[in-house]
């Protein structure tokens, strides 16, 4: 006969076949109306076996359910850079992909502990004290398990988003994923898909391809074309159409994206080439630029010069120019100090009133006023906070494996949510990642199935380059790490919240109970993350009472 367990876990447990899951331990989890809550039912299953899931619970509250899939990972961590908050640094099989369940009917893994991965959203108009219970039936309909949590909706919501949050889009991997052509109907369709999908965890910016991204690819290769604007060159005259940005714009307007980020003018470490830009020319679609043409060429100075203008005319009247920002090249360095300050001197001039902004990790390029909105890696940021660098804005990658936060598969979930902490106490502006999409091996030399290769080909560690899935119908399917980055953006709407009702000083005497926070320096275990959030609830509505009286 079959034997089944069943254990309710947090949302911070990633639940291994070997391992026992810790108990569901919060007595009364608080939220907010319009706040995400999750869960999970961890089960371990001997023999083959088929439940039904039944979620009991209040009319006005939807429960989602997700089945936690294990992908796997030939590189969790780089074997000489890592530190001893990882889960495990050996290649195996890790717990990421929610694939959703749709009829309740689930599938039950048997090999160990495994988990359902439950989503509470109550509706907007209702508060107060809410039970969900979870009952598992066999396939016959007789009661397997029947658990229960409490939940209790405090009546009020949390304030809208401040951090801007981008997260790499990466349009021409969907269009490889899918096998079909760039800005089809089809590929339409998939690209709004994973736009919604973007748009309601917490990311306001998406990065917009005017032309295809010089991001990630090898010198002398290319990625495949995705240039929203169509551009002609004729008598030497260039002329731009703009219908297809301007789909774009749309899209992003209906699903709230607030931000948009143009793509790169110049190439990857150090602005030396430029990039892949198709031109037609006297009728013939012609590859005009790439690396075959040097940033500092003549001939590009000459588009810019025609390209930059019309193109910010046209943002001007169909966005909002403050809620634009351009890069010049990613992640540049003290070898290529020159390309890079060559290139932003001529690409600059025609974007007077935008925001320029580039990711980096020196604060000589601060200083020296060559980099005037600097997006800094999270291991590198202390000397610009030291200088109190107005705006500032932070990012972290593959290279921030050791100390700071981050997302990798093979690191504990509360490593993940815990960046809202050092959001919020050092007022950082905006947030940015380079992996929503990307479903390529590194320097996109060929594209990967994502459930198949998680780190780009032994490149990254496993997720770090994509934060959801590709679904059959086109739609972009959550992580674990989405779920918990996004459940980290309620946590810092609501530390902002408490800070305008009490004070700055009052929120990071709360946060730093335990200790000072840095983005090195901060507590590891999921309990201060669920406690410290639930301190920051009861503050809010003890003010928000105290003001309605």
């Amino acid at each position: 006969m079959s034997k089944i367990e069943f254990q309710l876990a947090d949302s911070l447990e990633k639940v291994f076949p070997d391992n026992s899951p810790k108990e569901f331990s919060l007595k009364e989890p608080t939220l907010f109306q319009n706040e995400q809550f999750s869960f999970q039912l961890a089960y371990r299953s001997e023999g083959e076996n088929s439940v039904q899931i039944r979620i009991v619970a209040d009319d006005s509250i939807l429960v989602s359910v997700s089945k936690v899939k294990k992908v796997p990972s030939d590189l969790p961590a780089y074997p000489d850079r890592h530190d001893e908050n990882y889960l495990s640094t050996e290649p195996g099989l890790y717990p990421d992909f929610l694939e959703p369940v749709i009829d309740g009917k689930v599938e039950l893994e048997t090999d160990g502990w495994n988990a359902i991965w439950l989503d509470v959203k109550p509706d907007s108009q209702i508060s107060g004290e809410k039970a969900i219970t979870i009952k598992v039936l066999d396939e016959k309909g007789e009661d397997l398990y029947e658990g229960t949590v409490n939940i209790r909706i405090i009546h009020g919501s949390l304030p809208e988003q401040k951090l801007i949050r981008t997260e790499w889009f990466h349009a021409d991997c969907l269009a490889d994923y899918y096998q079909i052509e760039a800005f089809s109907e089809e590929h339409w369709r998939i690209v709004e898909n994973f736009i919604k999908t973007a748009s309601e965890n917490g990311i306001n910016m998406i990065l917009t391809p005017v032309f295809t991204q010089p991001l990630d690819t090898q010198v002398g290769g290319e990625r495949t074309t995705v240039q929203l604007v169509d551009i002609s060159l004729e008598n030497g005259q260039y002329t731009f159409d703009f219908s297809q940005l301007k789909r774009w714009l749309e899209i992003c307007g209906r699903h709230d994206i607030k931000y948009l980020e143009i793509a790169h003018l110049f190439t990857q470490w150090g602005a030396a080439f430029t990039p892949k830009i198709l031109v037609k020319e006297d009728g013939q679609l012609t590859k005009r630029f790439g690396w075959h043409v040097a940033s500092d060429s003549v001939e590009y100075q000459e588009f810019l010069q025609a390209f930059l203008p019309a193109l910010t005319d046209f943002l001007q009247e169909n966005w909002q120019q403050e809620n634009v920002y351009f890069h010049i090249s990613d992640e540049p360095y003290e070898g290529n100090l020159e390309t890079y300050s060559k290139a932003k001197s001529i690409a600059a001039p025609y974007l007077e009133g935008f925001k320029i902004m580039d990711a980096l990790s020196n604060y000589s390029f601060y200083e020296r006023g060559i980099v005037q909105k600097p997006v800094v890696a999270t291991n590198h940021i202390q000397p610009f906070l030291d200088h109190k660098v107005p705006g500032l804005w932070a990012y972290y990658c593959c290279s921030q494996n050791v100390g700071v936060s981050n997302r990798f598969m093979a690191m504990p979930s509360a490593r993940n949510r815990i960046i809202a902490t050092q959001l919020f106490k050092f007022d950082i502006e905006g947030f940015l990642q380079w992996g929503y999409n990307f479903y390529n091996s590194q320097y996109s030399i060929e594209p990967i199935n994502p459930y198949e290769v998680t780190d780009a080909k032994k490149a990254f560690p496993s997720g770090d380059a994509f934060l959801v899935y590709p679904g059959k119908n086109g739609e972009a399917l959550p992580s674990i790490r989405s779920r918990v980055f996004f459940q980290a953006m309620q946590d810092l709407r609501a530390l902002q919240w408490l800070e305008e009702l009490k004070g700055k000083q009052f929120v990071l005497e709360l946060i730093e109970k335990k200790g000072e926070i840095t983005f090195s320096e901060y507590p590891k275990e999921s309990g201060y993350i669920f406690n410290m959030r639930e301190e920051v609830n009861r503050e809010i509505e003890k003010a928000l009472v105290a003001e309605s009286v």
